[in-house]
């Protein structure tokens, strides 16, 4: 029957739908508009580019959750040694811990337009109330953590209604803004500064290489064997794909609102990314954006931990089904190292789109060691027959693992730059001498 193709693969999509949850969270949505509105359409190639390493990637850890016994932290041990497993989990729990940062960073600056008025300049709420809100949520998600029933089944249903809400609202907005708003002329070369930071925050957020790695363990959750191999593919090229499209329909919104506009703000803040979504919500868009990123920050709170809790505790060999206990652990843990992290980085008092955009960017400083595990598990001689990797999927995962590679390099290079620039001009402010009037 017709209809029985598009019903199997909906029943197929399940697994990856998480992954693009997780990886569209706050940190993605304020990355992707500041990309839009510093590099213009430039930064669409980029997008399609990095799912479609994206959806190998995750295609390969589906294959591999499928075809092997064990889950993949036990056979690089089995393999290699403890240690290796051990820290490859350990170089995950801290890629999960900046992005976890990040998503803390959203939830405070999704609540600060809220405490703005109407034609005052932004006031940052005090660090207290910024602390005690952070506290609060992270408490509420460690209680839903060990409280809720059916975990892996609850959260999947939470992320595919996450995924329909965002999708409409973004698509359609966008096709409004692209009717309504008047194209403005590019800003001349020079004039416009584009933080190269901000792209590598994109990619880094869209070819999710642990995301990807997690997949093999919700494969397994999911209970798919050999004979489920073809609904891995399906759901990861679906799944990915919808990743890939919103990141392109909030990129090509902000660069229709504030790319060349000349009283385009800075998106130093929510509440000026949040002017992308007037052109359909009008005044009511600040409120609706700040919903939209508590949204996203609380998905990928949960599942983002439980990602860096569960495979380290399956790299120390403490298990890593959800109905573990060390695991649960573990992503607690995960939880309160993310928290740390970013009341660390509220207290400098800088910009939190800068900061949030900062933590993504040193999320890819990890990939290529977890490219490298997927690679090296994909490539084993015993996979054959069924258990084969396909040959497409392998050659663009290896391009992946060359691109997370350079991705980490540039990283390296680029906020070496940075931070000898900032200390240059600390010690140029230090060393200043007095004007007459001291």
């Amino acid at each position: 029957m017709p209809e029985a193709k598009p019903r199997g693969i909906l029943k197929s999509i399940g697994p990856a739908i998480i992954v693009a949850a997780v990886v569209l969270g706050p940190g993605s949505i304020l990355t992707s508009s500041r990309v839009g509105a510093e590099f213009g359409f430039l930064g669409l190639p980029v997008v399609f580019g990095a799912a479609i390493l994206m959806i190998a990637m995750v295609a390969l850890a589906a294959r591999l959750g499928a075809v092997y016994d064990n889950s993949p932290c036990e056979e690089l041990a089995d393999r290699l040694g403890r240690p290796v497993a051990i820290i490859v989990g350990l170089i995950l729990f801290l890629v999960v811990a900046f992005f976890q940062s990040s998503n803390n960073l959203a939830v405070i600056a999704g609540v600060e337009p809220l405490f703005e008025k109407e034609g005052q300049a932004a006031t940052p709420i005090s660090p207290i109330l910024r602390i005690g809100i952070l506290v609060a949520i992270n408490l509420f998600v460690i209680f839903c953590l060990y409280g809720m029933r059916n975990l892996y089944g609850s959260i999947e249903k939470l992320m595919k209604l996450l995924i329909f809400l965002m999708v409409g609202a973004f698509l359609f907005n966008f096709v409004v803004v692209l009717i309504s708003t008047r194209k403005f002329e590019p800003a001349p070369s020079g004039e416009s500064p584009r933080d190269w930071i901000s792209l590598i925050g994109m990619i880094g957020t869209t070819f999710s290489v642990g995301g990807a790695f997690y997949q093999a363990y919700l494969v397994k959750e999911k209970g798919w064997g050999i004979n489920d191999v073809r609904r891995g593919l399906i759901d990861s090229i679906a799944s990915i794909s919808v990743l890939g499209l919103i990141t392109a329909v909030i990129l090509s919104t902000s660069v229709l609102v504030f790319h060349g506009n000349p009283d385009a703000p800075k998106l130093g803040s929510v509440a000026d990314v949040a002017r992308q979504l007037e052109p359909l919500f009008g005044t009511s868009a600040k409120v609706i954006f700040c919903i939209g990123i508590f949204a996203g920050a609380f998905s990928s709170f949960m599942v983002n931990a439980l990602i860096g809790g569960t495979i380290l505790s399956d790299s120390i060999g403490r298990g890593s089904r959800l109905e573990d206990r060390w695991p649960l652990h573990l992503t607690t843990l995960a939880l309160l190292v993310g928290m740390g992290i970013a009341i660390m980085q509220l207290l400098k008092e800088g910009s939190t789109v800068d900061l949030i955009t900062f933590a993504q960017a040193l999320t890819v400083l990890g990939l290529p060691a977890l490219a490298l595990t997927l690679v090296y598990l994909g490539t084993r001689k015993e996979l054959t027959g069924a258990r084969k990797i396909p040959t497409p999927i392998l050659a663009l995962s290896v391009l992946g693992l060359l691109v997370a590679c350079g991705l980490a390099a540039l990283t390296v290079k680029k906020l070496a730059d940075k931070f000898q620039k900032e200390s240059q001009a600390a010690k140029t402010a230090w060393v200043a001498p007095p004007s007459a009037g001291d």
